[in-house]
């Protein structure tokens, strides 16, 4: 008789924004396989990422940290070893995780040599990982594979993404519509996916984590064919935003100024060195399309591996999960990326399907099919993973486990709004415009965002703060931070955003007392009772 397994499959899909699936409601996006994760499992229609870019958000997602606490604020800035994370934790309960794909983790420096080949990139792996595959940037595996299949012998880093030159029906598409020169089945996508394949074939009889990132529906935005024309540029739906760039950029001098920085060339991987937020219509709606193609990629090659899972037995004994790493602005705002204060840069998704749910199908289970409409942040991740294992969550994580949720119940205390972060500092950057246009320091460059379902508080170190009130602008046109009615509200949330910030000072030590001889450890929720509110 087989003894009991417990598997985790961990997914990530960079760029992910929240909206972006079928199940959730969007008019356009066709992902089947995760929809029927959904139906299988819980959505949670109100998460939200900590901090963008990749590598702090993905920092914060390991962690179970908010950004003010593990510090790493930009892709390069260095994780401090001292924490641990999901890797350190489930290795604990007997687990080799396993990463296929990539976690953007910059190590921390003083422990390592100067010449230590760590030091040259932000894309490390977070301690306590092992590699399955490692694709970076430099897509190196993937490219070696293609080259083994009879392909170019020059594709580098930067070829391998070309377009196609002179691609049929490309007349009165956008510049992102031409595919690349290799079909999906030679896709990254399916590569990644391929080899996270053959790791599970020899692993049916032992307990396994595989940690699988994907790259789609990152930049640079070129879908094979069959992807590539899957979505009509005319139908999808058109950005939300201002008549106007000056218009849009008249909201804060922050985002006038993102509007200048961000180049066209990060998301089409071309030469074109020009604002992003100055591509034409026909642009814009092909990037959205594109994009929208490299979803249904992910979803497709994500139900291969369900399907395996099923075949082999192993997916009734397998906790999946599927999220993002941050979201994506895809021209609301007239902006591309993911920075800013918008919601769009920081809306995820999040879906767990756990066996213990399934199991219970024919008890008209509370748990599947859920949809949850409390909020829920990328920091409570690590901590219900560590709760499904029924191991200890660390005391200095921030986030707290969804476990309740999957089990039909809603935990005390639930959190009535979300926290995010966002440092706009450029230290080593081939455009360090920010810190020299408003004259501040590295340390002045940040903001932190406070949202619930009426009000949208955002507050800068030293520039302007911005507040939203969600009923009546929900598109986030307006700001009444200057509005005499509203200084009430603005006082209310700002003490909230203090309150919040004081909360989650790290507590890893301050709950202990050493008298006579012994040492009290009290351990708890950090909230017990929600006074004053």
């Amino acid at each position: 008789m087989r003894k009991k397994h417990k598997n985790i499959l961990f997914i990530t899909a960079d760029q992910w924004r929240g909206d972006c699936l079928g199940c959730i409601g969007h008019p356009v996006v066709k992902t089947p396989n995760l929809d029927q994760l959904a139906k299988q499992g819980v959505l949670f229609r109100k998460h939200y990422t900590q901090t963008v870019p990749c590598g702090p958000s993905r920092a914060s997602l390991f962690t179970g940290l908010y950004a003010m606490n593990h510090r790493s604020v930009n892709n390069g800035t260095p994780l401090n070893n001292r924490f641990t994370n999901i890797a350190r934790e489930v290795r604990k309960c007997g687990y080799d995780p396993t990463l296929f794909g990539y976690t953007d983790t910059s190590a921390d420096p003083r422990k390592l040599h100067q010449q230590d080949p760590l030091l040259s990139t932000y894309e490390g792996m977070i301690p306590g990982m092992s590699s399955g595959v490692t694709l970076t940037d430099n897509q190196l595996p993937w490219i070696a594979d293609l080259i083994t299949k009879g392909y170019d012998h020059s594709l580098n880093q930067y070829t391998v993404f070309d377009p196609i030159l002179n691609y049929p029906g490309a007349k009165g598409r956008g510049a992102t519509f031409a595919p690349p020169v290799y079909p999906d089945k030679d896709s990254n996508v399916a590569f990644l996916t391929d080899e996270l394949l053959k790791w599970l074939s020899v692993r049916e009889d032992e307990n396994w984590f595989a940690h699988l990132s994907y790259l789609s529906p990152h930049p640079p935005w070129i879908a094979p064919e069959k992807y590539n024309n899957m979505y009509d540029p005319s139908e999808v739906p058109k950005p939300i935003r201002r008549e106007s760039l000056e218009e849009e950029g008249r909201q804060h001098p922050l985002l006038k100024m993102l509007h200048e920085l961000i180049q066209r060339s990060f998301f089409f991987n071309d030469k074109l060195i020009e604002p992003a937020a100055l591509m034409s219509d026909l642009d814009v709606l092909q990037a959205r399309a594109t994009y929208y193609g490299l979803m249904s990629q992910v979803d497709h090659h994500l139900g291969r591996v369900f399907n395996y899972l099923k075949k082999s037995g192993q997916y009734e004994s397998t906790l999946i999960i599927f999220t993002s790493d941050h979201g994506e602005q895809l021209g609301d705002h007239y902006s591309f990326g993911k920075y800013g204060y918008f919601d769009q840069s920081y809306y995820i998704p999040l879906i767990i399907r756990s066996p213990e749910i399934a199991k219970q199908a024919s008890k008209k289970s509370v748990g599947r099919g859920t949809q949850v409409e409390l909020f829920t942040e990328a920091i409570d991740v690590m901590p219900t993973i560590l709760d499904w294992l029924e191991t200890e969550i660390p005391e200095e994580c921030d986030g707290r486990s969804l476990l309740p949720f999957l089990q039909g119940n809603i935990p005390d205390n639930w959190r009535t709004e979300v926290h995010w972060e966002y440092d706009f500092r450029e230290i080593g950057s081939f455009q360090p415009m920010i810190e020299q246009q408003f004259g501040l320091s590295p340390d002045q460059c940040s903001l932190t965002v406070l949202r619930d379902e009426h009000y949208k508080f955002v507050h800068m170190t030293a520039l302007k703060p911005l507040l939203f009130d969600l009923q009546k602008d929900p598109e986030e046109f307006i700001n009444r931070a200057d509005d005499p009615g509203y200084q009430d509200i603005m006082l209310k949330y700002a003490q909230k955003m203090l309150s919040w910030q004081m909360l989650h000072r790290d507590r890893t030590l301050v709950n202990m007392n050493m008298e006579s001889g012994n040492l009290v450890n009290w351990k708890g929720p950090r909230i017990l009772n929600k006074v004053g509110e």
